[in-house]
């Protein structure tokens, strides 16, 4: 059996479309675009390029994208009075500062002064608190858009064994939450977990966010089951001098056994950026008092 590749590149493509439809409704019915802020502090490549492309994506979707650069070595109460004015700004729906932060500013501090309904990325303690039990808020993209493609694969999830590996507050605590909402039976387990491996064999649904790369091998699967691979490592390639992207799983391997299985790259990566804009419309819509049917993105 080889198992079905989710393609998230194309779930995301399709859902990006969707976003762009409701912008346009949007900036219709009240009279300007729904606006998103991205914040960037410091020239850490990898970041750069993730700015890059949410700003592209933002503009395509029909919205608009607010870019603020600061110095790597901007003063921690700079980033904060930024926040404060984006905070105010009625034309800014969504406000994102990219992490890593330098290290001398406190991640959880600027994380804080991002005005809940605007913490489009899921972050601030009151929208974790607010998933936690049950009320509406924002989720963070990453583990909102593993249980989209899980919903689009297996239709309704109650009643499955799922295993998270990793605990993180980005994705694993969350996708947790995500699950348990869903009527899942749900296991978090991490590098501390006895008998991972039986752990993860009798999962229905597993979600590996652990950023080790491979560390998921194919006999910890359950034959049938559906994986989703959130891990994005660097690892040497068989041409010297070459890298190439590998995920959490043993893809090759896996794919053997599991029913449906997220390649890397082309798998969650392109869901993260979509479930941010539509994260930031949805925010948008409630600023400007408007109505979103709750299936409509």
């Amino acid at each position: 059996m080889t198992a079905a590749v989710i393609d998230g590149k194309a779930f995301a493509a399709t859902l990006r479309a969707r976003v762009g439809e409701l912008a346009r409704a949007f900036e219709e019915k009240a009279g300007r675009k729904a606006g998103l802020a991205v914040v960037l502090v410091g020239e850490d490549p990898a970041s750069q390029v993730y700015v890059r492309s949410k700003g592209k994506q933002t503009l395509e979707a029909g919205m608009a994208s607010f870019e603020h650069k600061l110095p790597a070595d901007a003063a921690e109460a700079e980033l904060l009075a930024l926040v404060d004015r984006l905070n105010a700004d009625p034309g800014v729906d969504g406000i994102l500062v990219q992490l890593p932060l330098p290290a001398h500013i406190d991640e959880q501090k600027v994380i804080a002064a991002i005005a809940p309904d605007k913490d489009v990325d899921g972050f601030h303690v009151i929208n974790a608190g607010r998933l936690a039990v049950g009320q509406p808020g924002y989720v963070p993209c990453t583990p909102l858009g593993c249980l989209m493609l899980l919903k689009d694969r297996l239709g309704d999830l109650s009643g499955l064994d799922a295993v998270v590996i990793g605990r993180s507050n980005i994705v694993g605590k969350p996708m947790a939450q995500l699950l348990l909402a869903e009527s899942c039976t749900v296991t978090v387990a991490h590098s501390r977990t006895r008998n991972l491996a039986e752990v993860v064999r009798r999962a229905d649904i597993v979600v590996a966010a652990v950023g080790r790369p491979e560390m998921v091998k194919a006999d910890w699967i359950k034959p049938g089951a559906t994986v989703i691979d959130v891990g994005i490592n660097r690892v040497a390639a068989a041409e010297e001098g070459k890298t190439r992207l590998v995920g959490d799983v043993d893809y090759a391997g896996a794919a053997q056994v599991a029913g449906a299985i997220t390649p890397v790259p082309g798998g969650v990566g392109p869901m993260t950026i979509a479930v941010l804009l539509r994260n930031a419309l949805v925010a948008a819509y409630r600023h400007a008092g408007l109505d979103l049917a709750a299936d409509a993105i």
